[in-house]
């Protein structure tokens, strides 16, 4: 952990290092300093962007990355994983390998009309029918959260349904509702239809 906290001394908030970072090729960093740039590139930009990250910045509030809580973030970051399995494959594998009885899937893919806010080529129009299918067949539970438009609607049709409002935190209306829903394969206590 020292390490990776030695990283950040005398670093500052600032958008010429911001912009210095994304003009650094990640293959000419060492694993800690990859993970140096990935955490101040996320904790820096607007919306925690990772392609394609501009500077975060506001006239009224203090920045998301505070450098003198580095340590008891990374720290508490670890804490909640300890006990976590993380992969990194495609969605498909992921739910037809842990599917069981007692699994609970959340499934949160980029929202309808947004496919490439993640990157181009990671998630399609035509990954969300893929979707719906293998969650059709699964033997355990779901919960699938998009926004409610009326392709998600009809996509996913076969489904229970709850519309629930909610307010995006990196909007600059951040006081304006949102629609979207929980899609699932049982009942919520909230309702459904």
């Amino acid at each position: 952990m020292a390490l990776k906290v030695a990283q950040f001394r005398w670093m500052l908030i600032a958008r010429d290092e911001f912009d210095r970072f994304l003009k650094t090729p990640a293959d000419t960093l060492t694993d800690i300093q990859r993970a140096a740039r990935f955490f101040y590139l996320a904790k820096s930009s607007f919306g925690a962007k990772i392609v394609k990250p501009t500077f975060g910045i506001s006239a009224t509030g203090a920045p998301r990355l505070n450098l003198l809580r580095v340590e008891e973030d990374l720290s508490e970051a670890h804490l909640r994983l300890a006990r976590v399995f993380i992969e990194n494959k495609p969605y498909d594998q992921v739910i037809q390998r842990f599917d069981k009885p007692g699994t609970l899937f959340y499934v949160d893919p980029p929202y309808w009309d947004c496919e490439n806010d993640y990157g181009a080529g990671l998630f399609s129009r035509e990954d969300f029918g893929r979707l719906a299918g293998l969650l059709a067949a699964v033997k355990g539970k779901f919960i699938l959260s998009l926004n409610d438009t009326p392709g998600v609607r009809e996509t996913f049709a076969n489904f229970r349904i709850a519309a629930v409002k909610t307010r995006y935190s990196v909007s600059a209306a951040k006081n304006q509702e949102a629609a979207e829903v929980l899609i699932t394969n049982f009942k919520l206590s909230t309702g459904g239809r």
